[in-house]
């Protein structure tokens, strides 16, 4: 057992001298990924990186296009053991960037026929950073190593383009988690929620489900000085919207976990006096649990018909399930807790409370235990209440947050890999 205690020591010792050697280079990384943003799917250049270093580490094995563009390797360290996964998503969004740093983003394309403008609005340049430099550090520890590290490097977290699959589903329908099959899987997110030095987490359910919502309410054309001549669509979407309120504050017990039902789009009519044939109603689910989330899209389904059929129109509800519900394995959570406040300082580790954000990390750990967490960013001396959220297009990243995020994935994966004795 001292044994076991002094070779733990050691390799935490190792890690952490480690990282700090290669502070400036995660800083040079995530600026230049943060000037050549891509969107999901077309991580071309970002996926040439990250595959050339990890062959010039000389990792075991290096796949490429895994997913379209993921790159999963695995180094193999000197002495038996486990094999852990650690996973960083390496997309952009289609979000035009007001931050002034000399690095900003001026990219723009085309993404779903539309021309945007392309930002690391959520950090991912960040995440590809630190795990380019776990991966660094670890293979410069390999003759320490207990057992194997396979580093996934995924594309598509923010959703493919229109028509295309990808992402994480993606990437384990293509193998990533096999050959060899990890025991645990980590993973995190940046976030200006907390502030830079912290590192949130939660067990069980942390991140919501996501699941889209189209609602196509089928009336009949007529002039709008004459209703009585069709079926008005448009009233009949107004009396659905406001319907779906009483899903969740009616029909959820949320005294058990809280949900969400949105409609944040409505398309209909061309003309003021015009009433349409139709209507298009989008919107989003998140729930935190998975049978809740079923019975949602059923009651949702069954009572924008009936509204429907009651105002004499038609209705089409399409609802698409995106993410699952991002559950971190409480047995897992519980062990690596130690690590975590290690890592993040006495006053460092805080509990966070649920988050309506989605994560396809989540289909990882579908198959593998799995501990998502989050590593604040904003500034000392920022409000994190005021501060820019992800996915805004001010969204500011504190560049001395990365070092936290690989000493917090290095000791993780050291941790649990040396924990394997006592297993």
């Amino acid at each position: 057992m001292d044994a076991h205690v002094n070779s733990a020591n050691s390799l935490a010792q190792a890690i952490d001298a480690a990282a700090a050697a290669i502070h400036g280079q995660l800083i040079a990384w995530r600026r230049d990924l943060h000037a050549h943003p891509e969107l999901g799917n077309r991580e071309f250049r970002t996926a040439g990186i990250v595959a050339a270093h990890l062959r010039g580490l000389g990792l075991d094995e290096v796949r490429t296009e895994v997913a379209h563009t993921g790159v999963v390797g695995l180094l193999k360290g000197a002495l038996p053991g486990p094999v852990v996964a650690l996973r960083a998503d390496m997309d952009a969004l289609p979000v035009a960037e007001e931050v002034d740093v000399p690095f900003a983003s001026k990219v723009r394309t085309t993404w779903n026929g539309e021309e945007v403008g392309v930002m690391h609005a959520c950090g991912h340049d960040a995440h590809v950073a630190i795990l380019l430099g776990v991966a660094t550090l670890l293979s410069g520890l390999r003759a320490q190593l207990r057992g194997s590290v396979k580093f996934i490097f995924q594309p598509a977290e923010e959703l493919p383009p229109e028509g295309e699959e990808g992402g994480a589903k993606l990437m384990i329908e293509q193998g990533a988690l096999e050959h060899p099959v990890p025991q645990a899987i980590f993973g995190l997110h940046v976030t200006s929620r907390l502030p830079s030095g912290v590192i949130g987490y939660r067990p069980g359910p942390t991140m919501a489900s996501a699941d889209n919502l189209k609602i196509t309410i089928h009336g009949r054309q007529t002039h709008g000085a004459m209703p009585w001549f069709g079926v008005d669509p448009i009233v009949t979407a107004a009396q659905v919207v406001l319907g779906l309120q009483t899903v969740v504050s009616r029909n959820v017990d949320l005294t058990h976990e809280p949900a969400v039902v949105t409609i944040g789009a409505i398309k209909g009519g061309v003309r003021e006096n015009i009433i349409p044939d139709s209507v298009e109603m989008r919107g989003t689910i998140r729930s935190f649990d998975e049978t809740m989330r079923d019975a949602i899209h059923e009651r949702v389904t069954t009572l924008a018909e009936a509204i429907s059929l009651g105002a004499r129109a038609g209705c089409t509800v399409c609802i698409k399930k995106n993410y699952p519900v991002t559950v971190n394995d409480p047995a897992l959570t519980a062990a690596m807790q130690p690590t975590l406040q290690r890592v993040a300082g006495a006053q460092g580790l805080m509990l966070v409370p649920k988050v309506m954000g989605s994560e396809d990390f989540s289909f990882f750990q579908r198959i593998v235990p799995g501990l998502f967490f989050f590593v604040g960013v904003t500034p000392p001396g920022v409000d994190p209440t005021t501060s820019a959220p992800n996915h805004s297009p001010r969204f500011f990243v504190d560049e001395g947050a990365l070092l936290l995020g690989v000493r917090a994935l290095a000791q993780l994966a050291g941790d649990f890999l040396e924990s394997a004795r006592n297993r």
